[in-house]
């Protein structure tokens, strides 16, 4: 049996849960967010508590129990509190430039790389190097994190690229002078 899926997820003040034909919808004045509910899987609402169960004992409901559980947690915290991700960028003349929506990355290439942030994500510029992608929706902006980094992931050896906020960059030696 999950023990994720049979987790009670308590409905923070200030957000509103519903629960229509299979969609759950989540509000807050941070914004909305919305889940098909898959119909392997049980979901209740009583008395600011959500409640996920498996329809039948099949290893499958038993498994979707947990995912679906496990999604509605981060909806909640998403509407509550929202998620942040931090991009640092290390190299010389690496840099972000950010004007909006818009991400104007130079690290290393010939041009500048420009990137669009999806609806949904602000992009706030702590300094030239550092970046803070947030939002209500964690898939999306782990998502968009995820594709930002891939432009120039940090390289092992002088360890120069975007990485995470945070992020261990293990290190190689490089060749050695012949003796």
């Amino acid at each position: 049996m999950s023990r994720i899926g049979n987790r009670k997820l308590q409905i923070p003040t200030g957000v509103e849960a519903t629960l229509v034909d299979n969609k759950l919808t989540i509000k807050s004045n941070k914004g909305s967010l919305d889940l098909v509910i898959n119909p392997l899987v049980k979901v209740e609402i009583s008395d600011g508590v959500i409640h996920t169960s498996p329809v039948d004992a099949t290893s499958q409901s038993n498994i979707m129990s947990g995912t679906v559980n496990s999604l509605i947690h981060n909806m909640l915290i998403g509407v509550s509190e929202g998620y942040t991700v931090g991009l640092e960028i290390i190299g010389v003349g690496y840099r972000f430039n950010v004007s909006g929506n818009k991400i104007g990355i130079n690290a290393g290439f010939s041009h500048p790389v420009e990137m669009i942030a999806p609806e949904g994500i602000t992009v706030k510029s702590i300094s030239n190097t550092e970046l803070e992608l947030s939002g209500i929706d964690k898939q999306k902006v782990n998502e968009f994190a995820a594709k930002v980094r891939e432009i120039r992931s940090p390289e092992p050896y002088k360890g120069k690229g975007i990485r995470y906020k945070g992020e261990y960059v293990r290190r190689k030696e490089g060749k050695k002078a012949a003796k």
